[in-house]
Order: C-alpha cells, then structure tokens, then sequence
C-alpha cells in the first residue's frame, strides 16, 4: 500500500507537442504509484516544454525505481530530478528556536539583555522557585534519550535516534504548546544518564524519558524521579499505560463488565508491560498473567527458583499469577476478558482467542505488525486495538504525553503520579462521547484536538485534589506546596499575602 512516508516530487520535462500529461498519469498509475498532485513549474520550461511537479505516494524505495522508469520511458516526457519528501522535511532538522519579543531598539536590549535582566536574575537568585515564572522553565521539557530502544529500529545510537526526538518535540508543540527540546545522550550508563538529567534540570520543567531500554530505564526514572523535584515521565512505559487504561475504560461500557473482576493475560514484560500492569492493579484489576519468550511468569518457575530471573520479572511473579498458572500465551489466554500484547509480530494464534472469556478484548500493539492481525482476530473478539493507524481503534502515545505533561507544567506538579495518570486516561476516555462509543471508536484519534486540553485539565484537578498543585490555575500565580515554617505559606517577597505570591509587576508603585 502507497504511503506518504515513501512520498517523492519528481520534477518532469514533458514536450508539450506530443501532449503526453495523460499518458504520464497514467504510467504513474500502472506502475502502482498514488498520485497526490500536479502542479505546473511556471517559466521553468524552454520554448515548446513544459516543467511539471509529480507528488506520488509508493510504498518502498524500491516502488519509487519502478515509478521513475515508467516515468521516463513515458515518450515526450524526461526526468529532470526528484525529492524524497520525508528526507526533505527533515533537512537541517524539524523544529526552530522563535523569540516571544523582538529586540528593535536600545530600551528592548537593555531590558531583555544587560543591564535589565539582572535584576530579574537576583529575583530568581533570592528563591529559586520564581525561575517558574521568569525563564522558559515553566513552559519546557527535556526529551531524553541514549538511542537504545528506537520503537522498530532497536539500538541505533544517539545521533541516530534524534529525527525521533525532534518528532516528540514537534508533538508536544503542535497538541499541547509545550516547549520541547531533544537531548540525546551518547552513554549508555544509567549513573551518567542519571548525572546528566539532573545536572541539566533547573533549565527543564519536566523530563520525557524515551527511548531508553528496559531495565535500564526503570532504574534510571526511579532515581531521578527520587532526586528531582520536577516531573520524570517514560512515555514508553506510561504512555502507552494511560492511553491503553483509556481504551479499556471505553471497552468495559461496551461488553459491561466491572473491571476488578477481569482476567487479563499481559504479553511482553519490558517498560510498556510492566507500566500497564501496575495501572491495571491501581484501578482494582487483580488476576493478571504476565508471559515472555519463556511463558507464563510466577514463583513456581525455574528462573524465579533458581535466582536467575530479573529484578522486574521478580516483582512480576511475586505480584501477579495468582493462579500460578504455567504454559505459553496461547495455552493460558483460556478464560482471559482481556489481552494486552507490547511483544512482537504474531506471537498470538488466532485460534487461541477462541478460549477467551465471553466478548473479549484485544489490545494488539506490537509495531508495526501485531501479535494477532485484525483481519485474524475479527471472528473470535468483540473489540480490536492495535498500535497502527491503519485500523480502527490506534493506540497511540501522542493521545497521553503532550496533556499530561500539559497539565504537570500548569499545575506546577513536583511529580506524575499514579492518581494523575489515572485521571489522564479518564480524560481520554471521556472525549469518545456515549453516542459515538462503539467497537470501533473506543479512543479518539490523535488529531482530535479535544483531547490534550482535556487531559491537562484533569491532571490539574488531580494535582490540586493531592495538594501538588502550585500554581492557580485561574491566575499563574505561585503558590507553595506545603506550608512554610510555623505554617506560613507566603515567603519573603515584599507584599507577599496568605498564599499567593505577588508578582513585581503586579505590585502598586
């Protein structure tokens, strides 16, 4: 199937007495090409040629050899060059700096730059806290990566791994007008990963982990979200939670069924595994198996015996498997209301969904080719996810990280915390109205622009319900987190009354 990903403009000379456009289309056509546009070149041809611009659509580099032959052997037509379109976008890089004011005179330097700035930099010197109102903190995130675990790609190594970063940055511009900015570490040592994040932390409002692989990366969030005092997220791991919470919280109105009394098989113990078992556990769900390559987790299996088994796994066969039940997923998919694959291409035997519990559920998000393919699962289950955008039902981290961390920074939240994401995958749910709500929609797409300012709001309702929040969200202004000495929440800014820190621009002459 053409895609926009193997996109290219070919730029075409076509001898305009020979009137060859039609037959050129429909070479373009034959050879299985996807034609988006033709546009005219004006001025660019000589006297009796005309330049044109193709945007086709193929489906592999390879596709694109075959289109540009039949192209030029297209009579009365020659191939003056081509642009791959994806390349294109991302020449010199997807995302810019921009300046909020401009800088036109001598008073908008003295105020921006020297001698103005350093009075707002002894305001912030005084309390640390105000860099929350007077730098780009409030507003921006660092997205972190190594390169160890690019989503299809594995291991590619930091400078490899930045057209992702970039990417993540772009999302959280365009869903959230969160400021984000790629930092890819050329380390693959958690102590120094963990080193650099907080050395770099008073510029960043928030932390995004990505990338990073398991179980590095549990070591690496826990410690930092220990030793920082702003939020620390792996989206790899929450991300794909919440959004997967969502989906489920949809489901269940669908095939009616209380979620504490499901059954849920969890295929794929790394980062996006284990985060989605615990928000399983957090909403009350308590019979979950867990398997890897070597079958169904629990403490009667060798590795756990033995010792050998990994820290992670260990806490997986310690809290879930109640059953200790033993075998591969097809064997103890029996009885299961609902399976959340995050593994690899079909590991799932149709045929095994048959053994399901009555309307089962299944989350498929291996990319890009599911454990089980729709197409295989359609006889057996009621509802249908996977992790592509080509099927109904996409799960889809973009659906969570730009609103959370949305909701984090307006809050001011220190932390994410298990009740905040929650209350994100709420949020989500709550944008596929009753009446839109079927097998088909149960989670809304990630162009849906509802769904980020849904998420912020219910994650800032959760920080000030937790008492996290330190910011209003009606006015911007500061507000403590716990009270200070002798219960005072004000501090020492002049004018300073009750909660509410004012600001020096704010206060009267």
């Amino acid at each position: 199937m053409a895609s926009a990903q193997y996109s290219v403009t070919v730029r075409v000379e076509l001898d305009a007495r020979q009137e060859p456009l039609g037959k050129l289309t429909g070479a373009i056509v034959e050879a299985g090409g996807a034609l988006q546009s033709v546009d005219l070149v004006p001025g660019a041809g000589s006297e009796g040629k005309r330049v044109r611009e193709f945007t086709v659509d193929a489906n592999s580099p390879e596709h694109w050899e075959r289109i540009l032959r039949s192209i030029g052997s297209t009579r009365g037509a020659r191939v003056l060059g081509f642009t791959d379109r994806t390349f294109a976008m991302h020449r010199n890089g997807k995302i810019e700096q921009h300046n909020k004011y401009p800088l036109n005179t001598r008073d908008d330097l003295s105020m921006a730059y020297t001698p103005g700035v350093a009075r707002v930099c002894e305001y912030i010197a005084a309390d640390r806290t105000k860099a929350f109102d007077y730098t780009i903190k409030a507003n921006t995130v660092a997205v972190v990566s190594d390169g160890s675990a690019v989503l299809g790609l594995g291991d590619i190594g930091p400078e490899a791994a930045m057209p992702v970063m970039e990417g993540k940055a772009m999302l959280f511009k365009e869903f959230a007008q969160v400021d984000a900015f790629p930092i890819c570490l050329s380390t693959n040592d958690p102590e120094e990963i963990i080193q650099t994040v907080r050395l770099m932390a008073p510029t960043f409002g928030g932390i995004n982990l990505e990338d990073i692989s398991a179980p590095r990366c549990f070591e690496i969030e826990e410690r930092l979200k220990a030793e920082l005092d702003i939020p620390v997220f792996h989206d790899d791991q929450h991300g794909t939670a919440v959004v997967v919470m969502a989906a489920l919280f949809n489901s269940l109105k669908i095939v009616g069924k209380p979620i504490e009394g499901l059954k849920v098989l969890v295929l794929g113990i790394g980062a996006a595994g284990v985060a989605c078992t615990k928000m399983m556990q957090a909403s009350g769900i308590t019979e979950i198996i867990g398997c890897d390559r070597q079958g169904a987790i629990s403490v009667d299996r060798p590795d756990y015996v033995d010792g050998s088994i990994s820290e992670i796994k260990r806490w997986f066969a310690e809290e879930t498997n109640p059953g200790r039940l033993a075998g591969g997923p097809n064997e103890v998919i029996e009885g299961c209301d609902l399976f959340i694959g995050v593994s690899g291409p079909g590991l799932l035997e149709p045929e095994s969904l048959g053994k399901m519990a009555k309307d089962p559920i299944v989350f498929a998000m291996a990319n890009p080719t599911p454990e089980v393919m729709p197409e295989q699962a359609e006889p057996y289950v009621r509802i249908m996810a996977t992790g592509r955008s080509d099927y109904p039902n996409q799960i889809n981290n973009v659906l969570c990280f730009p609103g959370i961390f949305r909701g984090a920074l307006d809050a001011g939240a220190p932390r994410i915390t298990e009740e905040m994401k929650l209350a994100a995958a709420r949020g989500i749910a709550e944008v596929v109205t009753d009446d839109d709500l079927s097998e088909d929609y149960i989670i809304p797409s990630v162009f849906n622009r509802d769904v980020a300012p849904t998420v912020a709001r219910a994650v800032v309702e959760e920080a000030k319900s937790a008492g996290l929040a330190r910011f209003s969200d009606e006015t911007g202004t500061f507000e403590l987190v716990a009270p200070g000495p002798d219960g005072a929440n004000g501090g020492d800014d002049p004018g300073a009354a009750g909660d509410v820190r004012v600001d020096p621009e704010e206060q009267p002459a």
